[in-house]
């Protein structure tokens, strides 16, 4: 391992997580924020100055003048697929927020290319560094839970800014689709029902799971909601020998034992500013991954289950426009 901080550069100049991108980057021993890139001129020039780096609007251009270790791409959902490739096909490495993209053929293309040229390449699911998940990640590893029996997943805000029908299950219950699997193993099959009353296109639905381990699970995600709302997240992970329930993803985490009425609870305390903090889930994940990248080891968390997530997407789209239960096999 190399003591020397990894050069970043964040494609990607929005207020919201590109923004936290650069902060991250920026903040840290093991990393320099060496550039930023944006598609336009004004916004970049300001990211740029914020952060003392030099600023581009041409990819290419910023990859051959500044050379990074580490690409790390944030752009607007539906814009992914192009630079991403671009990226690849210049021979650097990468970090991707989600979703990866919005079609299959596009994610194997991204893949493929990688693959070829043997590129680390990590996808941003910082919902499982919250401390809650990894909490429930620790419980269901010690079998503190015992066989698992039933998971759910309910998170619902407001839409962003994609015009794609089926924005809200691809992009934003992604985080659900991975979570359930990273905790509760392999779903086999799927079926669905959506709702596209509000004409913001198919933006609530609930989803019916089976996993592999015999568990049933449900998801319920919405766009016709408010993330003011209490509660706007919830997961609850059921077992034969206990059940845990996370809420807010970072607000508190609870442990029940079955037949005990005595929880274990954490919640972050009163100078903790970091558990309660959602946007530290994203340094946190960096923990994991500089270090690797650094090492030259695998990503903690590879695009391919950006992938994943995917291919569970499309097969829930399946099953509500077909009225089935669609398997979704490991491929």
């Amino acid at each position: 391992m190399t003591d020397q901080p990894v050069r970043v550069a964040v494609v990607g100049t929005g207020a919201w997580w590109g923004r936290q991108h650069a902060v991250a980057f920026s903040s840290r021993r093991d990393a320099v924020l060496c550039a930023v890139a944006g598609r336009t001129p004004q916004r970049t020039r300001q990211r740029a100055g914020e952060f003392g780096v030099a600023g581009y609007t041409d990819i290419e251009e910023m990859l051959d003048r500044e050379r990074p270790d580490l690409v790390s791409v944030c752009l607007p959902n539906e814009g992914h697929f192009e630079p991403t490739l671009r990226i690849i096909r210049a021979g650097f490495p990468l970090l991707v927020e989600k979703p990866l993209v919005f079609e299959l053929a596009q994610a194997d293309a991204l893949l493929a290319e990688a693959a070829e040229r043997d590129l680390f390449f990590a996808i941003n699911f910082n919902h499982r560094y919250a401390r809650p998940m990894r909490l429930a990640a620790e419980a269901i590893r010690e079998q503190r839970l015992g066989r698992l029996t039933f998971a759910s997943w309910r998170f619902g805000g407001e839409p962003g800014t994609s015009s794609h029908p089926h924005a809200n299950l691809i992009e934003t219950q992604c985080h659900g689709l991975d979570l359930l699997e990273h905790l509760c193993g392999p779903v086999e099959s799927v079926m669905a029902q959506m709702s596209d009353a509000t004409s913001r296109g198919y933006s609530t639905l609930t989803v019916a799971l089976q996993f592999a381990c015999g568990a049933v699970g449900s998801l319920l995600g919405s766009y016709d909601s408010s993330y003011s709302y209490p509660g706007t997240h919830l997961m609850e992970i059921n077992g034969l020998g206990g059940r845990v329930l996370i809420e807010d993803t970072v607000r508190r985490y609870t442990f029940t034992p079955a037949g005990d009425e005595t929880s274990r609870v954490w919640q972050a305390g009163y100078f903790n500013d970091v558990g309660r903090d959602f946007h530290a889930t994203f340094d946190r994940y960096l923990d994991d991954l500089l270090p690797a990248f650094a090492d030259g080891r695998p990503p903690p968390v590879p695009a391919t289950a950006g992938r994943r997530a995917l291919r569970l997407a499309h097969a829930i789209i399946e099953s509500h426009v077909n009225g089935v239960r669609v398997t979704t096999p490991l491929d």
